[in-house]
């Protein structure tokens, strides 16, 4: 069967192979691969920054935002063939570790979890793959290719359950979110914003292109350059070192900022540290990070895609590339795209 894959580590390595085919075991369903997501973490493993093979092999097959077709399943445990699943990236520790214990392997203690298409595990960009059950989520079928989202969304709905867990600290009543970033997970950011009723902004470097219309679509304000201010919450989605400078130099009182987007490893971008200090202390202000998502974020993003409008999400896709002769353009960074997505159905 066709498959993307790598050398992890080694730049310039990616290509379309030809590998066996999965077996099923008992416990897991055979699927027949139908679109991957591609995103920053998909060029960086090319580039070579990261990611590891399974134990024993030299390459990795790439894709961690999955959707698939069900083709074969166990007679019990609540999936069939036919169905449309996603699969879930993250899996536990062989120890395993509390959180991993407790079914919260986003919040791995020890680092030895794997993950489908990044570390340790083949991914799902391959013609078939096989995923345990309880690594499975059914989605709703209506959703269509826009299920393939749901991986990035759940990074979001973990987000967001930790910002509700944070505010409620104290009498918490949140009116006006800051997201930085218009591209996939800033307007799912946004979207879920939205659905809990508050005013959101979204702020981004573009001024044409598709962001702008799909956050006002939502309902959300769209900034290219400054913003209002006086944010209850600030969810910062590019990782970009000058933006998360002026995000944490904000100085609104019981600010919560959430950091989803991961900066390069060097950067030439200082922080004065005293006042951010200041601000912190004095403004009972919260930061923190938020990587991964564990079976209930997957839950809670599948019900806010179900909630959210089917064409609203299509339109965030931007731009498809199927897997032929051209498969390579699916990895290549586009002026203008939002999300791109690799169809593998025929």
């Amino acid at each position: 069967m066709r498959a993307v894959t790598i050398a992890p580590r080694t730049p310039g390595s990616l290509r379309l192979d030809d590998i066996p085919a999965p077996r099923r075991s008992p416990e897991q369903l055979l699927v027949q691969s139908l679109a991957v997501g591609v995103c920053g973490t998909d060029r960086e493993l090319i580039d070579g920054h990261y990611g590891e093979p399974p134990p024993g092999e030299q390459r990795l097959v790439l894709g961690h935002e999955s959707l698939g077709r069900v083709l074969e399943a166990p007679s019990q445990g609540g999936f069939a063939a036919g169905d449309l699943v996603v699969g879930i990236v993250r899996h536990p520790d062989p120890v395993p570790c509390a959180n991993c214990a407790a079914g919260e392997w986003d919040m791995c203690r020890n680092g030895r979890y794997t993950e489908r298409g990044i570390k340790q595990a083949h991914g799902f960009c391959s013609d078939l793959f096989t995923v345990e059950r309880s690594m499975a989520v059914k989605v709703d079928k209506s959703l269509g290719l826009a299920a393939v989202l749901l991986e990035p969304a759940s990074i979001l709905a973990k987000a967001w359950e930790h910002i509700e867990r944070i505010g409620r600290r104290a009498r918490w009543e949140p009116k006006r979110v800051l997201v930085t970033g218009a591209g996939p997970v800033g307007l799912l950011a946004a979207l879920m914003g939205v659905q809990r009723g508050l005013e959101v902004h979204v702020q981004d470097h573009n001024e044409t292109g598709p962001k702008p219309a799909l956050v006002r679509e939502l309902g959300a304000e769209y900034f290219s350059r400054e913003t209002p201010g006086g944010y209850d919450v600030i969810i910062e989605c590019t990782g970009a070192p000058a933006i998360i400078k002026n995000v944490v130099g904000c100085q609104d009182p019981n600010l919560i900022i959430c950091l989803t987007g991961l900066s390069p490893a060097a950067s030439e971008v200082k922080l004065d540290v005293a006042p951010w200090n200041q601000a912190m202390v004095l403004g009972n202000q919260a930061v923190f990070g938020t990587v991964n998502a564990n079976r209930r974020h997957y839950q809670a993003a599948a019900e806010a895609l179900a909630r959210a409008g089917k064409a609203w999400l299509e339109r965030v896709i931007t731009r498809k590339v199927r897997l032929g002769e051209k498969w390579q353009q699916a990895y290549e960074k586009v002026h203008g795209d939002v999300k791109t997505v690799m169809l593998l159905e025929d």
